[in-house]
């Protein structure tokens, strides 16, 4: 049909749209669309008032269920609190750093100038990522004293195991800082070694935290055959020792940590601590050369237990 005689038949339509060209058959039924979309749109203003007002009364009615508008206030007020919360957080964390610039900044002002220019650590740490055992707060360190790396477990993965960020913090201590002491702290009621125990034997996992704690499997199997009869909170114990031990071991698997460790220019230790009576429990591991160059021993040495 052509634009005209549509025009012709709806007055409504002919009094708003004016004339336009003749064009093609193509054209012209794309055009027959839009009138017949118009034609619609006219036909729903003519509709009654009583049935405006119904419209308008849909249009206002809430499109999400009741449940669903609770919710989402409920989250709001969730958001506001935690908002809050984490505001009063860092307004005590304010005043913490504030107190902290004060009372040993500005009180040291020139050590931490030199700071600023190089660092010169005596120790590397290697410690559990738990928030109850920070090792600046528990043993003291001052910045500048201590290079630290925390991971879940306090794990040092061997040598072979390839690039990741213990080794990388390790090639840096041991070859740019010069650390003369590497100590790895353990910890009571260890989350990642109650997940190592934890884990199935030989099982494929997408865990971030079942493959890095994979690390420890040596220790486990090693836990597992000695402490068999033991409770599982008492083999997790017994674990989180024998993994120390494992990392320890694993420290010499790197060649530039060995060498330092054979000539004397680097000492290695294990460190637990036990916060449930506040206990901490020191050791260092020893090299002996044996007589026949052959095999290096390594044995446990002036073992400490602060109480």
């Amino acid at each position: 049909m052509e634009l005209r005689s549509l025009q012709m038949a709806n007055p409504v339509l002919h009094s708003s749209i004016p004339d336009l060209p003749r064009t093609t058959s193509a054209t012209t039924q794309i055009f027959g669309a839009q009138l017949r979309f118009l034609e619609i749109e006219q036909t729903h203003i003519r509709l009654s008032s009583s049935s405006r007002n119904t419209l308008a009364l849909r249009l206002k009615s809430p499109r999400e269920p009741m449940g669903l508008t609770q919710e989402i206030v409920g989250d709001e007020q969730k958001s506001t609190v935690l908002t809050q919360s984490a505001s009063d957080l860092f307004t005590k964390m304010k005043d913490r750093f504030l107190s902290f610039k004060k009372d040993k900044y500005l009180a040291n002002i020139e050590h931490f100038k030199d700071l600023a220019n190089a660092q010169e650590p005596k120790f590397m740490v290697i410690a559990c990522a738990d928030s109850r055992v920070c090792p600046s707060a528990v043993l003291g360190f001052q910045p500048g004293e201590a290079f630290v790396i925390r991971n879940i477990a306090n794990l040092v993965p061997s040598y072979e195991n390839g690039p990741s960020e213990v080794n990388a913090a390790l090639d840096f201590a041991v070859n740019t800082l010069c650390v003369e002491n590497i100590l790895v702290v353990g910890h009571s009621c260890c989350g990642g070694i109650r997940a190592l125990m934890s884990m199935e034997d030989e099982t494929n996992s997408s865990s971030f935290l079942h493959n890095w704690v994979v690390i420890g499997k040596n220790a486990r199997s090693n836990t597992k055959a000695i402490a068999s009869k033991l409770s599982f909170d008492e083999q997790c114990r017994h674990c989180e020792k024998e993994s120390l031990h494992h990392s320890l071991l694993n420290l010499l698997t790197y060649p530039w940590i060995k060498n330092k460790v054979v000539e004397g220019q680097l000492l290695i230790h294990g460190g637990y601590y036990d916060f449930v009576d506040c206990t901490f429990e020191k050791w260092s591991l020893g090299y002996t050369k044996s007589s026949s160059m052959v095999h290096n021993q390594y044995c446990i040495k002036n073992r400490e237990f602060w109480s």
